[in-house]
């Protein structure tokens, strides 16, 4: 097998060293025949995945054929060397009828003094880092010897930054501060950091911070607030360990506006200082100061951010053009375009032009040094959304390596294997993202692996109670629709065409709702205007192509249902063995060409299991 040359993995009182092919207890080796230690490099190197028993056997008996029984004997030593005893699961999972899971946090320890000598040591971290990486950690005060390997990953919220002075013009910065902050420290291991979609309902609001912390699932807020006089910026913050009440850190920053680039770098340094975090050199490097940015381009940017999460995505599209016009240089930028054109060209039927200057934006923030694990984060969302989910599962897989703590990875590894088919490994790395962070794209998506497998009360459960979101709206009634709770279907069907009807979920349902009161022929007309805008633009995902076919065939029209269910399947929803038990398409069944897009759905599942699982 092939192993991460040169890594230290610190996971409960061990150390792994892959470098030396060694693991430690308390600075002394743990004695593990060969395979042994190749099975707990890769469990440990996927930490917080299920890796099927086949799976797992391919990598650590690369070319050999090994029985079932190999793979157990190993568990059990490995198990045995870490001082797990039967019925404990603190280190490996056994997923019953799957595989096993390394359920401990795993982190990137810094180095530590009986590794190598210093003078060696120091040049390791030259070699990844650079001087400047060096620097950082003098300016933030680490140990690089003998720091204490952090017990799991910290909870972080970084609280919008209120205005003390009520300035309209400059009510963006609050937002799009923090979002800057939040993206900074997306790649530190021993951080789960909440997202900024989490945190916007805090906006332009005095908050609580013990209420807010509750409601996040977090153990750390940062707050803070800013006032602007003309070319002037005073920023003040605060970092709280919400159980002690204690403030671990607390600051000031004046500079002028031009230097806004500046506070991302300065509150997230401050934040692994107060946190007391060991940080790898890869973090280190994450951590950089960024190169200059125009500061009218980065205005642009902090401004097309909070646009963004209102939803207003042409004027987000718009500010970020301009930004990137400017200043060409700045990977987040990249990233954000990409978003808002995706969301666009999805949300709001906006085009294939969109998503090829998505994808585009992307490629851009990826090709830049650093580029933020969002960038993964989104790109691959892009390639689940436009029929290409063979190619987002090695990038969010490789993103997990960077951060397997980081909740919107597990989320968007998730829905790309809902879309493969993945039911039961779609769940498992949607509940991963949720115990990472409660709160992950609770408002923005859905767990429809519960809805697929059938478990209808399950996936009820799994949604936000929020009456306010067109889109949980319509999941909430498309729920209520397969348990045959009709009347109440259709009024959370209408409720969610009112708040947003220019939502392609929304007006789905608007079809459904006019089916169960009888009107079938205007629903229908509904769906097909639908269709010919998405033909027309090239815009909509696949899965919500599908749910237009469950929606035709519900009102009777099955040329048209196949008609949708093939543009799916063709366009990258290829969940076979939901197809194969979806109640909604029951009348299709005895179809031919249904039947001939469900072989070609269980081909391209099949493919997909066997590269993938």
């Amino acid at each position: 097998m092939q192993l991460t040359a040169g890594h230290l993995y610190a996971f409960g009182p061990f150390i792994l060293e892959t470098n030396r092919h060694l693991l430690l207890l308390q600075e002394r080796p743990v004695p593990l025949t060969p395979k042994t230690y190749d099975l707990l490099v890769v469990l440990v190197e996927n930490s917080g995945r299920v890796i099927l028993k086949d799976e797992l056997m391919k990598m650590v008996w690369v070319d050999s054929f090994v029985e079932d029984s190999n793979l157990t004997q190993q568990i059990s030593a490995v198990r045995k060397a870490l001082g797990e005893t039967a019925g404990e699961d603190r280190y490996i999972v056994t997923v019953p009828g799957k595989g096993y899971r390394f359920a401990a946090a795993v982190t990137e320890p810094v180095v530590k003094e009986h590794t190598q000598p210093v003078a060696r040591r120091m040049g390791r971290v030259a070699t990844a880092g650079g001087v400047a990486a060096i620097a950082i950690l003098v300016a933030l005060g680490y140990s690089i010897l003998r720091r204490p390997v952090q017990e799991g990953p910290r909870s972080l919220a970084i609280l919008p930054f209120q205005s003390l002075k009520g300035d309209r013009e400059s009510d963006f910065l609050g937002f799009s501060l923090a979002d800057a902050v939040i993206t900074k420290l997306g790649g530190v291991r021993s951080l789960t950091v909440r997202p900024s979609s989490a945190v916007e309902q805090y906006r332009h609001q005095a908050v609580d911070f013990r209420q807010a912390a509750a409601e996040l699932h977090v153990d750390t807020l940062l707050t803070g607030n800013f006032l602007r006089d003309g070319e002037d910026l005073r920023i003040t913050s605060q970092l709280i360990d919400v159980k002690t009440q204690n403030i671990l850190w607390k600051g000031a920053f004046d500079l002028k506006y031009d230097k806004l680039l500046t506070v991302q770098d300065s509150v997230a340094q401050q934040i692994v200082k107060g946190l007391q975090l060991s940080l790898s050199p890869r973090e280190v490097e994450s951590l950089r100061p960024e190169k200059p940015v125009d500061p009218m381009a980065y205005e642009y940017y902090l401004r097309g951010v909070d646009l963004y999460s209102q939803n207003e995505f042409p004027m987000a599209i718009k500010m970020l053009r301009r930004s990137v016009g400017i200043d060409p240089g700045y990977s987040p930028t990249w990233a954000h375009l990409g978003r808002s054109l995706t969301a666009n060209a999805s949300f709001e039927l906006g085009g294939r032009e969109e998503y090829r200057e998505a994808r585009a934006a992307y490629e851009k923030a990826l090709s830049l040094h650093p580029a933020p694990i969002e960038a993964s984060i989104y790109m691959a969302n892009l390639f689940t959304d436009t029929g290409q989910v063979e190619r987002a599962v090695p990038l969010l897989r490789e993103a997990l390596k960077t951060n397997p703590n980081h909740a919107e990875v597990h989320w968007e590894l998730g829905y790309a294997y809902r879309f493969a088919g993945m039911l039961n490994a779609s769940v498992a790395e949607c509940e991963r993202a949720r115990h990472l962070d409660p709160g992950v794209k609770l408002g923005s998506s859905t767990l429809n692996a519960y809805l697929y497998l059938g478990q209808y009360d399950r996936f009820l459960q799994s949604l936000p109670k929020d009456n306010n979101s067109a889109l949980i709206l319509f999941y909430r009634a498309f729920g209520e629709y397969h348990k045959k709770n009709l009347d109440e279907a259709a009024k959370n069907f209408d409720t969610a065409f009112d708040l947003r009807p220019t939502l392609l979920q929304a007006r789905i349902g608007k079809a459904l709702s006019e089916g169960i009161r009888g009107q079938g022929q205007r629903g229908a007309e509904i769906l097909r205007d639908m269709e010919s805008k998405i033909a027309a633009r090239g815009a909509g995902d696949p899965e919500a192509m599908y749910k237009i076919a469950e929606a035709y065939a519900m009102l009777g029209d099955r040329p048209s249902a196949v008609r949708a269910l093939r543009a799916s399947i063709e366009g990258g929803f290829f969940s076979y063995p939901y197809i194969v038990t979806d109640p909604l398409l029951e009348g299709l069944r005895r179809d031919d060409d249904f039947q001939r897009q469900l072989t070609a759905a269980g081909q391209r599942h099949e493919a997909f299991k066997q590269r993938f699982f």
